[in-house]
């Protein structure tokens, strides 16, 4: 059987990921990481699916791969607005491997978690498929054309094509850019998604977990089984088991149900994400021929049409935020660990949900959501059949033969996670929502994720609603529950006038109006602000980034972050903002070193804080304190600037319970690094950041600096890429050198063996920096 996993489940995550492909009496089914090795060439290599292609001069690397991200920024790509000005094109992979001759009774399948875009995959030369949507999940049946035994090789072969341009309006990346498995099981065994866990019934005293089975028989005879399925804690002991029999036709499939209770569980929650597995296993004449772990959460959730969303009884709202799938400098192929970097900054923020915008991500996404609370709006598409401003070159192409696969194949890989609360099925549709035609379009889909997971609601994101009349020809009461983008006061005015509809911001501005909406309207479910973090792509250049975000694409603090904080953060919270021009004009920018000393007098300050009282002092003396507005909006003053320092303290009920201190900064003389670990696994998924500042001589970040930082790296590791999260930079991402913005670089580093690392930073004109890190193995 499959060892019982104990929860830190990412480590659990990573156990099964990596598990060794050659069969031993502990195991049934083989989880192999098919991760390593591959031969990639970038290009339309003609015959690249034949085994007899000579392959030798072609790039070794390991997966996932965006090879995308690796070019140079260019106003002539194809990709444009879109795609970030990056490269696209073809790219071919290939792998070579040998299987054991004891393998060949079993049914081998290889599993994508995600190809961009297009592929076509072969298997010793024998066309498997193609599959264009290049955010979803799948996989193909391999057993038919394998070679077995010692001495013989197999050859898979994968196209990725994104050559059609703009595909997308954002940027999508290339290639293989999530991870593979190569999966073992015997001929009757659990389906690829076939375990479906809700909780129907769950409170601090008792819990009832539903778990349904899907068994096939693959096998040219019929079989009585036993289907065990026993429920795991956080440590991995077993809670409890049941069992139920079942015989199977050949060439057939069931789905058997089982209902388990539960004495005082532990309850997933925002706060504390207890997760629990089940460990299902089927039995024959005695032996286990199939396991499977899945983890879930035990809680209950609802939308109401009149207070909104409620999670284990409790109402709270959903303070949400859109993410797309890259991770900045590296593109669509994310390290685990980024995406769990950004989602601690989202949580310093006050966020509580995501919304995956507008697309299906990565499994190993949702795993880190369950882990650390956040709660999930699960999209499936950016467009139907009707094309956006990327022309009829994108999904639309495909939606009307593909949507129900690809939406079916989203929802049994995802259901089992307990943040996700309500699916999506698309995003500002323009297909004509005000005829039938417009509502089969969404009927189907919300009917096929109820067949498919009836214990979660449906929405889509409406666009300008109130230009078109799906608020007044019943289609919104189609939704289980209403999704708009923007224009609150739309929403806020349909559910006056229709008070039984459940009502949900799905993508919003930063502005105090919005946030208002969802403060004052106890039946708004929740807001997802637009976006968490800046996101490659939908950009006018010389931008290629689109700079919405909380957070730039390092997890640089901006003023929307600083705001929100104070808005939805329960810590006490005081940030100050200064006008970045004299006399009131641009940017609101956390410093108090003026670019142009001589002109800038006139100081427009705000305080952003959910203090009762805050005081703003200059070089110690006090400009007056001013108590919290009704509407949240922020504190200002009128500063004459002056060098040195400005404070501000806040105060509840005449305690000091948070401040915040700017001082304005001298010439640039130092380098000092930092990182967010000194730690890093030898995995493809563990990076360590390592952000390099300026400063002056007396400690004061330097913002104003641009110098060009090098960075060189001594021992096991590597720099995997560097960034600075300026959304006009042309740099290329991989590289050791970027030029500072705001005082600030950053480098991504990666271990590829146990030992010790040193990073250097260097620039011309200041003291150097360096730091140490020590890679373990995974």
């Amino acid at each position: 059987m499959i060892k019982s996993l104990k929860i830190n489940f990412s480590v659990a995550l990573l156990l099964l990921q990596y598990a060794v492909f050659a069969q031993t009496d502990k195991q049934v089914r083989i989880i192999n990481n098919f991760d390593q090795d591959w031969a990639f060439i970038q290009e339309d290599a003609n015959g690249a699916e034949k085994t007899d292609y000579d392959a030798s001069k072609w790039r070794k690397l390991n997966l996932p791969h965006d090879w995308s991200i690796e070019g140079a920024y260019d106003k002539a790509n194809l990709t444009a607005r879109g795609g970030g000005y990056l490269p696209s094109g073809i790219g071919w992979y290939r792998k070579s491997f040998s299987l054991d001759e004891n393998l060949s009774s079993k049914k081998i399948n290889i599993e994508f978690d995600g190809v961009m875009a297009n592929s076509e995959v072969w298997i010793n030369g024998f066309h498997l498929g193609k599959r264009p949507y290049g955010y979803i999940s799948f996989n193909y049946d391999l057993s038919k054309h394998l070679n077995f035994g010692k001495g013989k090789t197999n050859i898979i072969a994968v196209k990725a094509d994104n050559t059609v341009q703009p595909s997308s309006r954002y940027y999508t990346g290339a290639g293989i850019y999530r991870h593979v498995r190569l999966v073992a099981t015997d001929p009757i065994h659990i389906d690829k998604w076939g375990v479906f866990i809700t909780t129907p019934e769950a409170s601090a005293q008792k819990a009832t977990v539903k778990v349904q089975t899907a068994v096939s028989n693959e096998s040219a005879k019929a079989a009585q089984i036993t289907l065990e399925t026993s429920v795991l804690d956080g440590a991995g002991k077993v809670v409890k088991t049941v069992q139920s029999k079942q015989s199977i036709a050949a060439n057939q499939s069931v789905k058997l149900d089982q209902s388990i209770a539960l004495s005082n569980p532990k309850l997933w929650n925002v706060e504390t994400p207890n997760l629990y597995q089940t460990l299902t296993k089927v039995i024959m004449g005695g032996k286990v021929i199939d396991d499977q772990l899945n983890s879930f959460g035990i809680r209950t959730f609802k939308f109401d049409a009149a207070t909104g969303f409620w999670l284990n009884g409790r109402n709270f709202k959903l303070k949400g935020a859109c993410l797309h799938h890259d991770g900045g400098a590296v593109g669509a192929a994310v390290p685990l660990s980024i995406w769990e970097f950004r989602l601690k900054k989202l949580q310093e923020a006050g966020v509580n949900a995501i919304r995956t915008a507008h697309n299906p991500v990565a499994p190993e996404f949702l795993d880190l959501c369950d882990q650390m609370g956040f709660l999930v709006m699960d999209e499936t598409f950016d467009t139907w059949t009707s094309a956006k401003n990327n022309g009829e070159k994108g999904y639309n192409r495909f939606w009307k033969e593909w949507w129900e696969r690809d939406t079916r194949d989203m929802v049994l890989r995802d259901r089992n996670h307990p943040s996700i609360v309500i699916y999506s099925v698309g995003n500002e549709i323009h297909d004509n929502l005000d005829n039938p035609e417009g509502f089969k379009k969404y009927k189907d889909q919300q009917d096929l994720v109820h067949q498919l997971d009836p214990s979660r609601p449906v929405t889509m994101a409406l666009f300008r609603p109130a230009n078109s009349k799906v608020y007044t020809n019943g289609f919104a009461e189609t939704m289980d529950v209403v999704g708009q983008n923007y224009r609150e006061n739309e929403l806020v005015a349909l559910h006056h006038q229709k008070p039984n509809l459940k009502v949900i911001g799905t993508e919003n501005t930063h502005v105090i109006q919005q946030y208002l909406a969802l403060r004052d309207n106890p039946f708004m479910a929740g807001q997802f602000l637009w976006t968490g973090f800046d996101y490659l792509g939908e950009a006018d250049w010389p931008q290629i980034t689109n700079g919405q975000g909380l957070f730039d694409r390092i997890g640089n603090w901006k003023q929307q972050s600083l705001q929100r904080q104070s808005w939805w953060s329960e810590k006490p919270t005081v940030h100050i903002v200064r006008k970045e021009d004299n006399a009131g004009a641009g940017d609101w920018i956390g410093n108090w070193t003026p670019t142009d000393f001589d002109t800038y007098d006139d100081a427009k300050v705000a305080i952003y804080s959910n203090c009762d009282e805050v005081e703003l002092f200059l070089n110690g003396k006090s400009l007056g304190s001013k108590p919290k507005p009704a509407d949240d909006s922020p504190r200002l003053f009128d500063v004459t600037f002056e060098k040195g320092s400005i404070k501000a303290v806040g105060r509840n009920k005449g305690k000091e319970v948070a401040s915040e201190e700017l001082k304005t900064a001298g010439p640039p003389a130092k380098i000092v690094l930092t990182t967010d670990k000194i730690k890093i696994k030898n995995t493809w998924d563990d990076v360590a950041f390592v952000t390099a500042k300026i400063y002056d001589e007396k400690g004061n970040l330097c913002p104003n600096s641009d110098h060009l930082i090098k960075f060189t790296i001594l021992g096991t590791g590597a720099i995997d890429a560097v960034d600075n999260g300026n959304i006009a930079s042309h740099e290329m991402y991989k590289a050791q050198q970027r030029h500072a913005y705001h005082g600030v670089v950053m480098a991504n580093i990666k271990g590829n063996a146990a030992g010790n690392i040193e990073v250097k930073a260097s620039a011309e004109g200041l003291e150097g920096g360096a730091i140490k890190l020590e890679v373990i193995n995974k």
